[in-house]
């Protein structure tokens, strides 16, 4: 049954005291999964979305149609090749999982199916395979399957030759594990129950009961990650830990699996650091000795730690040093210089120095998967934002570079050369530069009345790069522009970005997103009436505050799983990833912090005025963002705002923090975002 009439949450008043300050939360009921009354509060939300844009429905499946007509069906990855074997996944027509495949020696040779997840996803309502690890002699597979979204993965191994999956289970991982050289010993890394926090790894012995697993490190610093992972050169497993702003290593060679491991170098808060393996020495990326930008280090197998660290390339004020990959004669360094991906290809023996061009403002390059070490092909990444991903393989020695695959997009309507993109730069109010990347049909007017979609992120220094979506395409064939904001909170302009968006800084992240807005309006790209603003996850506490700061600004605002109750979470050290985010947001236990977080958080600030049209999305399983956050904030928005625009809280009952699973799924809800700003520019009839 539908409702057109908003539901109107009942108040059951809850003091929250610390600091001698008393905050008043009167939705705190709703934490309650397993209350039937918090059940029945969603499910009228549900039922009132339902009714207010039932007159939505067919354009929504109009653009679901149109853009699933885009995307290859019966696609299939480029063939990466290791240990002897053509890896492959590939999807049927009409089905929505991977099937993942493999040929030995050569492509042209049968074709062995490891895992087809159509089938093993039936009678889920969600699906997800991850962390597949073949054995060192190619006869098992280790993955992990997930069928509730809460990132919660039981382990499990199947022999490759036989078929047979084995019937040691192990729940509650991460969903990968890491083989050692003897083809029995494997390494995972297990969940605390209750926060999800990966703080356990364990050996497992193959035919040996999973209860009898050692416990190899236990990670007890509860603002701390582990994971664990063996080094291209196949000599060493590596268990790493990590919390914002400090990392610690520990290393086994992968030929003593039952040996100990061992420190590679203490942790020091705020020194970060990574490594890579070569011959008979470690390449270490790190911050260490204030190098903001991080630079690269070396230092033998033996007595790792950071002292006896050597400088082999320095740091620089202008270049953010990303990656490193290592081949046999080649290291690649992944660089960002004024906001734009570089890839420089550089010779063991110095020969030969250079980096790959690029003629672009508006593009992405990235380092692809180079599992092989003796070879000289490099496979890397590229698209922009008017230019399909293309997947290619360039040779170190030769230069020569094959164009592997681009991007199909079907239907025939797509022509590159039809879209216009470019970076242009908006002044915040403390007369920094912001970066905008911007896409659009070239038949499309700029001025006053042209919608414009603005997106951001904006922090855990994540840089959401200028990237090409067949999806996008159904808002820029109607006439918007799409404008991706490079706020501070994210890394495009280098670590000093970040270090400006987070903590005592992260208003920054708000305001340059308003400021963006406000450039967009005043030089006449847009106006109030057409603008839209969109965030997901922490990308939606962006969109809570910018709604608290600048409604006048927005005509529609969608907030996907966002992350609005940030004082309350952070207080709350039982909730998913709170303890870990205390180098981001700051500790709300100490005053400074409190009052800092409380005078942004979106909830705390919520107040009598008017608010743009809103559209509010959730999964009732998401473990990243709970689900009380958004629908504590949607009952205080509609008990406060002084406006007749629209509220609307869309809820995945069955889904978690990344939505629906299937590949063609996920697409009904970018159809209703979507179809929720074309109904508020009156284009849901084209």
């Amino acid at each position: 049954m539908t409702n057109n009439v908003a539901p109107v949450a009942k108040k059951i008043r809850k003091e929250l005291v610390i600091h001698n300050d008393i905050r008043v939360d009167e939705y705190y009921w709703m934490n309650d999964r397993e209350d039937p009354e918090v059940i029945a509060h969603l499910e009228k939300e549900n039922s009132y979305y339902e009714a207010l844009t039932s007159h939505t429905t067919d354009f929504q499946n109009l653009l679901f149609e149109e853009m699933k007509a885009r995307i290859k069906e019966d696609d299939s990855s480029v063939p990466y090749k290791k240990n002897g074997y053509w890896y492959v996944t590939r999807y049927e027509k009409g089905k929505e999982y991977p099937i993942y495949s493999r040929h030995k020696g050569t492509l042209e040779a049968p074709e062995e199916i490891m895992f087809d997840c159509n089938v093993l996803a039936e009678g889920h309502d969600f699906f997800n395979l991850g962390g597949i690890a073949i054995s060192p002699d190619n006869k098992l597979a280790v993955f992990g399957i997930d069928t509730v979204s809460r990132r919660q993965y039981t382990v499990q191994i199947k022999n490759l030759e036989t078929g047979e999956v084995y019937s040691d289970k192990i729940e509650n991982t991460t969903g990968g594990a890491v083989w050692a050289n003897d083809n029995k010993t494997m390494f995972y890394s297990k969940k605390d129950p209750v926060t999800l926090r990966s703080d356990k790894i364990y050996r497992h012995i193959l035919g040996t009961k999973t209860e009898e697993d050692q416990l190899v490190f236990h990670e007890e610093d509860e603002t701390f990650g582990t994971f664990v992972y063996r080094t291209k050169s196949k000599k060493f497993l590596v268990i790493g830990s990590y919390s914002t702003l400090t990392s610690e290593y520990r290393i086994l060679n992968a030929d003593t699996p039952y040996a100990d491991f061992e420190v590679f170098s203490p942790r020091k808060r705020g020194l970060e650091y990574s490594i890579a393996h070569y011959e008979e020495s470690f390449y270490v990326l790190t911050n260490k000795d204030k190098a903001r930008n991080f630079k690269l280090m070396k230092v033998g197998e033996k007595n790792t730690s950071s002292e006896n660290w050597k400088e082999f390339i320095p740091h620089r004020e202008d270049v953010l040093l990303e990656d490193i990959d290592i081949f046999k004669d080649y290291y690649v360094l992944s660089e960002r210089e004024n906001g734009l991906n570089n890839l420089k290809i550089t010779r063991w023996d110095t020969a030969e120095s250079y980096y790959l061009p690029f003629d672009n403002e508006t593009y992405t390059a990235y380092v692809s998967t180079n599992p092989e070490f003796d070879t000289e092909i490099l496979r890397y990444g590229y698209n922009s934002m008017t230019t399909p991903s293309s997947v290619i393989d360039f040779n170190m020695r030769t230069k020569e570079k094959v164009v592997m695959k681009e991007q199909e997009v079907l239907g025939g309507a797509f022509k590159k050369e039809n879209y216009t993109s470019e970076r242009i730069w908006a002044t915040a109010r403390d007369g920094v530069k912001i970066p905008m990347s911007i896409v659009y049909h070239k038949d499309t007017e700029i001025n006053g009345q042209t919608p414009i979609l603005q997106y951001a992120y904006g922090s855990y220094g994540s840089t959401i790069d200028p990237y090409f979506s067949t999806i996008r395409l159904s808002l820029l064939d109607r006439g918007f522009v799409y404008a991706l904001a490079h706020i501070r909170g994210g890394q495009y302009l280098g670590r000093q970005w970040y270090d400006d968006g987070k903590l005592l800084k992260k208003k920054n992240t708000f305001t340059d997103f308003v400021d963006c807005s406000k450039y967009l309006i005043d030089n006449n790209y847009t106006s109030a009436q057409h603008l839209y603003a969109m965030g997901g996850s922490a990308g939606g506490l962006l969109m809570g505050a910018i709604v608290n700061m600048a409604p006048e600004l927005y005509n529609g605002v969608i907030a996907a799983v966002p992350f609005v109750d940030v004082v309350t979470t952070m207080l709350d050290d039982s909730i998913p990833l709170t303890t870990g985010e205390y180098d981001e947001w700051g500790n709300p236990n100490e005053k400074e912090y409190y009052d800092y977080m409380k005078s942004y958080s979106p909830y705390d600030n919520v107040k009598v005025q008017d608010y743009p049209n809103m559209l509010v999305t959730t999964g009732l399983h998401d473990s990243q963002v709970q689900y009380f956050e958004p629908a504590k904030w949607v009952a205080k928005l509609r008990d406060l705002k002084t406006d007749d625009n629209l509220l609307l809280f869309d809820i995945n009952m069955d889904a978690g923090h990344g939505g629906a699973s299937g590949r063609f799924e996920s697409l009904k809800e970018v159809a209703k975002e979507y179809a929720f700003i074309l109904d508020l520019e009156g284009k849901i009839n084209r």
